[in-house]
């Protein structure tokens, strides 16, 4: 069995796991990730960067790739109800000209790209079977296997579970659970081409939802949803009688495009807030923090608790700060962004409101968004435990 020894091995190459080795990197620690699936593979996504989101890509250096990869604009946004629509600007502010959808093959790829020239070490097709641990508990690093290979053993100060919302390093850290939801939303999508927009649009008609979300190659990404038993097993037909129920004009819209990819359903799952840390490891991402996929939220909110993760280990593993302080401060501040949008979707696919009750819930989630400004994407003040400034990085 070998034996690799790194300051932090992060499991996952998505945009939690990439994003978060990737500062960890530009900041000077020796860094491993590993992901059981293949370089710039497809996932399941929304794609929806809110402005939170586009922030930390500017941060990280990597907004203007996303932008030379066809990610198309966002500068409108538009809800569409029973009783009317609402359209609203998408107005310039600092480090955020638009928002943007990037596919998942473009995003990752980017974020692992820039990590690796950070110096971050990346191995794809490695499966993660468990963790390593010191006579007193702690975490020390990860049991993994490549293919049929023997399990090897990497060391690190630090283990990071990125790995989603099924996670296996929560699972064998014995992560708490600290909120969850009380209902998961279905859904069924697809992408179209030939189909014109300028922006985002959302719709909401009782007991149906549905979104048009422009991305790359002159996409659109079209979903539908409702409860589980609505969706059933999903498919062509659910998808299609979801959106005309959520919004006729947009399924005549639709219907006028062509669709390119197979039509895809996603089950439902409550949203959870587990314990984000412990003696020698911690989450990101969906791992320890998820949410419906109603919210549109989940890579904005990805991208932002990588950076808090990423502050409070360098406290910690670089600059001698004492650990719980430090990642006690990561936990509240994550948990601080994220109450308050999981209640909010929750309440929203339990399809329980009315076409009276719903535009205060989606006013109510825009607040929300809107309530986390600049600060609450930055620094992670260890010692105040409180967040503090913004944090921009430059490729060494």
């Amino acid at each position: 069995m070998t034996v690799d020894r790194y300051d932090v091995v992060v499991v996952g190459a998505r945009a939690a796991g990439a994003s978060t080795a990737l500062r960890l990197a530009r900041a000077g620690l020796s860094v491993l990730v590993v992901d059981h699936g293949r370089y710039g593979s497809d996932t399941l996504s929304t794609h929806a960067l809110m402005r939170g989101g586009v922030r930390q890509l500017d941060r990280l250096c990597v907004l203007d790739a996303v932008k030379a990869a066809g990610t198309p604009p966002i500068e409108q946004v538009r809800f569409a109800y029973a009783d009317g629509n609402v359209g609203l600007p998408v107005r310039p502010t600092p480090g955020v000209d638009a928002l943007y959808a990037p596919r998942r093959t473009v995003l990752d790829r980017l974020l692992v790209d820039a990590a690796i020239a950070a110096g971050v070490e990346v191995r794809y097709g490695v499966d993660v079977v468990g963790l390593e641990h010191a006579p007193g508990g702690r975490v020390v690093g990860v049991r993994a296997r490549t293919g049929r290979g023997p399990a090897e053993s990497l060391r690190a100060r630090l283990v990071v579970g990125a790995d989603g919302r099924r996670s296996t390093v929560a699972r064998a850290a014995g992560a708490a659970l600290r909120h969850s939801g009380r209902f998961g939303g279905s859904g069924v999508y697809g992408y179209w081409s030939g189909i014109p927009f300028d922006g985002y649009e959302w719709a909401y008609r009782p007991g149906a939802t549905a979104g048009f979300i422009p991305t790359n190659d002159g996409l659109l990404c079209a979903f539908a949803g409702s409860t589980p038993e609505r969706v059933g097993r999903g498919g062509w037909t659910a998808f299609w009688n979801l959106l005309s129920a959520a919004s006729p004009s947009m399924a005549e819209r639709l219907a006028a495009g062509t669709l390119e990819s197979v039509v895809r359903t996603f089950p439902g799952s409550p949203g959870h807030l587990r314990q984000a840390w412990g003696p020698g490891w911690a989450l990101v991402g969906d791992a320890g923090s998820y949410k419906d996929p109603i919210s549109s939220h989940g890579l904005t909110d990805a991208l932002r608790d990588a950076e808090l993760l990423s502050c409070a280990a360098l406290a910690a593993l670089r600059d001698g700060d004492d650990e719980r302080t430090a990642f006690d401060a990561y936990e509240q501040a994550r948990d601080r962004n994220a109450l308050p949008l999981l209640a909010l979707s929750d309440e929203i696919v339990g399809y329980r409101w009315s076409a009276a009750t719903i535009r205060p819930l989606t006013r109510a989630m825009s607040d929300a968004m809107n309530a986390l400004g600049p600060s609450d994407c930055g620094l992670v003040n260890v010692k105040a435990g409180r967040i503090a400034g913004s944090w921009r990085q430059t490729p060494a």
